[in-house]
């Protein structure tokens, strides 16, 4: 029986509230809180009308660490869940360092001025939450997150080598929107149209944005192009799975989107440096995001399953071996379980699953540790039972 505190209402903040609402042995109270009060207020009404629950919901800004530290210890949470911004991760951390409370999040640091993603400005933080006995774990959601479980439970059960790892995301579903992305807008565009990177051989290796691509044949999806990009669980990942010799990781995009991209970027309406308008100073692609569907919007219409997993292989007692373990999500289920899509249902079970782990001392320690660096057996057993069964292809 534990307190969580969880910051953030968007999509995936939804997706969290209604799951921990749903296992009220390990989270006997919530309090949802979030910058908008509004959204936290349509959240609660929900739980309350499709699970007969009563959750609590507060206001903070949680680029404030005074004031988080405040409804910390007002509240006295056994976890803090941090489902809002990236940027906003740092904050969180120092706030709850201050306040003495155990921090879980589903996507690393990002600076605001820079389109760069790292582990560096939170591994920095592993001495600190050492010394004061917390547990910090980085990216509990799908990928980053599950993603880096297959990759443990492959390294521990079903390889005694791992050479090369592919981690491939595929998002079939069909929102009925000309443009839209399936989470904040201005971090999806960031994160696609920075350089490609990928490791090979003891180093990175950097391409031309969307520049390479290949045809993959997703389980209950079909083939689909998926396109060469960097993602933040690569740089951990590099670091945990021994004898690695190469690691990717893939998106699917349609030619639609692809092409309002392209558009969008020539324009240049994906900037992140601020242009003078009018006398006054703004940042293109966050006025972009203000024009884009709220990705919470999309659930009600959405149709179609996403696929993702990684392909991993390498060799087992002796013989060449090649797996795909996976999970296949429908956006339309996912409305009618929680009110949300299927993008933000796998990033946000995961983290509730993170969340039991900690909570139940399944997963325990002292410092910042990402997904693969723990038990991956109760972990995919959990995931299964709340929502995301897994599977494994022989190829």
């Amino acid at each position: 029986m534990s307190k969580v505190l969880i910051i953030g209402a968007g999509g995936v903040g939804g997706v969290v509230a209604h799951k921990c609402a749903m296992v009220p042995d390990v989270f006997s109270e919530i309090l949802l809180a979030s910058r908008t009060l509004r959204r936290c207020e349509v959240i609660q009404s929900q739980i309350r009308e499709m699970h007969g629950r009563d959750i609590q919901i507060a206001q903070v800004d949680a680029d404030n660490v005074a004031q988080t530290v405040a409804l910390l210890r007002s509240y006295e949470p056994n976890l803090v869940i941090n489902v809002a911004l990236p940027y906003q991760d740092l904050p969180l951390m120092d706030a709850c360092l201050e306040a003495g409370i155990d921090y879980l999040d589903t996507a690393n640091y990002e600076p605001p001025d820079v389109a760069k993603f790292e582990y560096k400005w939170q591994w920095a933080y592993q001495e600190r939450y050492e010394k004061a006995g917390l547990m910090a774990l980085l990216g509990s959601g799908f990928d980053p997150g599950v993603t880096n479980v297959f990759c443990a439970y492959a390294q521990q059960d079903l390889f005694d080598e791992i050479h090369s790892i592919d981690i491939l995301d595929c998002n079939a579903g069909n929102h009925g929107h000309a443009f839209a992305t399936n989470f904040n807008p201005e971090i999806n565009i960031r994160e696609i149209t920075q350089p490609g990177r990928y490791w090979e051989d003891g180093a990175w290796r950097e391409i031309a944005p969307m520049s390479v691509d290949m045809t993959f044949d997703f389980p209950e999806v079909g083939p689909r192009k998926a396109f060469l990009i960097y993602h933040e669980e690569l740089e951990s990942l590099v670091r945990n799975i021994r004898g690695l010799r190469r690691i990717r990781f893939w998106m699917t995009f349609g030619e639609e989107y692809l092409t309002h991209l392209r558009v969008l970027q020539n324009v240049g309406m994906t900037r992140i440096d601020p242009v003078e308008f009018q006398g006054q100073q703004i940042v293109p692609i966050q006025f972009l995001k203000a024009l884009l569907p709220d990705p919470a919007s999309l659930a009600e219409n959405y149709t179609g399953k996403t696929s993702i997993g990684c392909l991993i292989d390498g060799v087992k007692d002796g013989k060449l071996r090649k797996v795909f373990i996976y999970n296949v999500c429908d956006h339309a289920e996912c409305y009618r379980e929680v009110r949300a899509q299927a993008v933000s249902y796998t990033t946000g079970v995961p983290a509730v699953v993170g969340a039991m782990m900690m909570l139940t001392g399944k997963w325990r320690g002292k410092g910042v540790f990402n997904m693969e660096q723990l038990d991956p057996h109760p972990f995919l057993e959990a995931l299964a039972k709340h929502g995301l069964p897994w599977h494994i292809i022989e190829l």
